[in-house]
C-alpha cells in the first residue's frame, strides 16, 4: 500500500523531506521612523510594532543585521505634511534623514530599501498629487516619484521600493535615475498591489491622513488576471523585482507571478495580517507561534522568493535557535 505517512512519522522525518524552509535572508523587516521623538511610540493597532525614533532605528538595524536579514524598508512618518508632499524630496525630511543613519549603521551587512509613495507625506493621504477636481492626477504624480527617487538615492538608499501604483511609475524612475548616472540602482515595482482591507494598522503607523480610498489605482481584489498583467506592466518597465501585496489572502496571485516572472517575486504580509495574528493569540485562540511560521512558510510555498513581515526579527531568532 501506498502510505505517504512513512516521510511524516519522526520530527527528524518530517525535517529531512521538507519542501520548504525559512532563512533570515529571505525576510526583510518593515521600519517606521517619525519625526520629532526621543524614544520609540507603540502603535496601538500593532502590538510589539513601534514608531522609530533616530536612536530605535540604529538599534533595530543593528539587531537586524546581526539576526541576518535580508534587508529593512524604511517609512518616515513626518511632522508636517502638504498637498504635494514636499517633505519626500527633502534632504533633511525625515525619511531620507533615517536612510542616511540606517545606511551608515548597516554597512554591508544588509539591504537599506526606502518607500518610494506620497501617502505619508501628503496632507489628503493619497498615493500621488490630486488634479482640481480632487482626483489623484497619474502623470504630475510620476513626476513627483522621479524627484523622490533622486533624493532617496542621493541618501543612500539601496533599493527603492515602488509602492504608489500610479502607471508607468517603473518607467518613469528607471530613466531618471539612467539620466542622474544612477543606473546601478535596483528597483521593486510594487506591481499586484490590491486595494486591500488589510492595510488598516499601517495607516494608524504612519499617522495616515486619508480621504476616500486607493480603489481608483489600486488592483481590485476580486481581480487575478490584472495582478499577473500588473506583475508583467512592471517586468516590462524594467523592474528588477516585483512585489505582490497583501501576501495571505493573495497567493494564488503570488503564484502566478513566481510561475511566469523572470526577476524575484517578493510578497508582503501587511500590517493587518500581523495584527490579526496578534490579536487572535492574545485571546488564546491560536499558538501564536505555530501561526506566524506557518503563514511566512505559506507564503514562501506560494513562490515569494523574500517576504516583507513585522515578524521578520523574531522568526529569525527562531531559526538560529
Amino acid at each position: 500500500m501506498i502510505r505517504p505517512r512513512r516521510l511524516r512519522a519522526t520530527p527528524a522525518m518530517r525535517r529531512l523531506v521538507r519542501e520548504t524552509r525559512l532563512h533570515p535572508a529571505e525576510l526583510i523587516l518593515p521600519i517606521f521612523v517619525r519625526e520629532g521623538i526621543q524614544e520609540p511610540l507603540p502603535i496601538a493597532s500593532m502590538p510589539g510594532v513601534v514608531q522609530h525614533s533616530l536612536d530605535s532605528m540604529r538599534r533595530a538595524i543593528a539587531e537586524a543585521a546581526e539576526l541576518g536579514l535580508g534587508g529593512v524598508m524604511l517609512f518616515g512618518v513626518p511632522e508636517i505634511k502638504d498637498a504635494i508632499g514636499s517633505g519626500a524630496t527633502d534632504a533633511n525630511g525625515i525619511l531620507n534623514v533615517a536612510t542616511r543613519a540606517a545606511v551608515a549603521e548597516a554597512g554591508d551587512a544588509l539591504v537599506v530599501q526606502t518607500d518610494l509613495c506620497l501617502d505619508e507625506f501628503t496632507d489628503h493621504g493619497h498615493c500621488g498629487v490630486l488634479d482640481a477636481a480632487g482626483r489623484v492626477d497619474n502623470d504630475a504624480s510620476l513626476v513627483r516619484y522621479r524627484d523622490m527617487a533622486l533624493a532617496q538615492v542621493a541618501a543612500g538608499s539601496q533599493l527603492l521600493g515602488l509602492s504608489g501604483m500610479m502607471d508607468g511609475q517603473v518607467a518613469a524612475v528607471r530613466d531618471a535615475l539612467d539620466a542622474a548616472a544612477h543606473p546601478e540602482t535596483p528597483l521593486l515595482g510594487y506591481a499586484a498591489k490590491y486595494a486591500s482591507a488589510f492595510y488598516g494598522p499601517f495607516r494608524d503607523a504612519v499617522q495616515s491622513s486619508l480621504e476616500g480610498d486607493r480603489r481608483t489605482y489600486q488592483v481590485d481584489p476580486a481581480n487575478r488576471r490584472e495582478g499577473a498583467r500588473e506583475v508583467w506592466l512592471d517586468v516590462e518597465e524594467g523592474a528588477d523585482i516585483v512585489m505582490v501585496k497583501p501576501a495571505m489572502s493573495y497567493l494564488d496571485v503570488l503564484a502566478d507571478a513566481a510561475a511566469d516572472s523572470p526577476v524575484p517575486v517578493w510578497a508582503y504580509q501587511v500590517s493587518g495580517e500581523y495584527s490579526m495574528i496578534e490579536a487572535a493569540a492574545a485571546n488564546g485562540w491560536i499558538d501564536r507561534r505555530r501561526a506566524i511560521e506557518e503563514s511566512v512558510v505559506s507564503i514562501r510555498r506560494a513562490g515569494a522568493d523574500a517576504v516583507l513581515t513585522y515578524f521578520a526579527a523574531e522568526v529569525a531568532r527562531w531559526i538560529r535557535s
